[in-house]
């Protein structure tokens, strides 16, 4: 600690986790889609997370109903689309490039449309955290759960 304050607050999450396990060997653009949306899953979950802990104090079967919810396929789907429109050009090229690719799995409780919708938004989210660019993906999130109102 420094001055009282936490240093991975001072130098932030991705940082931290660079500075104490060393640096990527592979910049944002050379992950294949697939690896951007394992990623970008993971950071989507923790978010949607974050949100849905911060409502109450719920047993863990409640705050999981109420993340599932937001974090299916479907619902991701509903909330892409209805941001679609303000992706950059960079933005929706990651989208589609997630959006299409092959991937060794198929959708459990989803549309394949669905599925593959959800894996190109969790390819750009992925893409932003790996850029360092994670208010833009929150700043997305939030335009989207607003829009769908999926979390109010």
């Amino acid at each position: 600690m420094e001055n009282g304050q936490d240093i991975s607050a001072e130098i932030g999450f991705q940082e931290e986790i660079y500075r104490r396990f060393g640096e990527s060997k592979l910049k944002p653009e050379q992950y294949s889609a697939l690896g951007l949306a394992y990623i970008g899953d993971a950071v989507y979950d923790l978010i949607i997370r974050t949100l849905v802990l911060r409502r109450g104090n719920y047993s863990v079967k409640t705050f999981h109903k109420m993340t599932s919810s937001i974090v299916k396929a479907e619902a991701q789907a509903r909330l892409v689309e209805s941001i679609e429109p303000d992706l950059t050009e960079e933005e929706n090229r990651i989208f589609h490039h997630g959006r299409n690719a092959k991937s060794g799995t198929s959708a459990k409780n989803a549309s394949i449309i669905d599925y593959r919708i959800a894996t190109g938004f969790e390819a750009l989210i992925g893409y932003l955290y790996l850029k360092e660019q994670l208010s833009r993906a929150i700043e997305l999130i939030a335009l989207g759960l607003q829009r769908t109102e999926q979390y109010n």
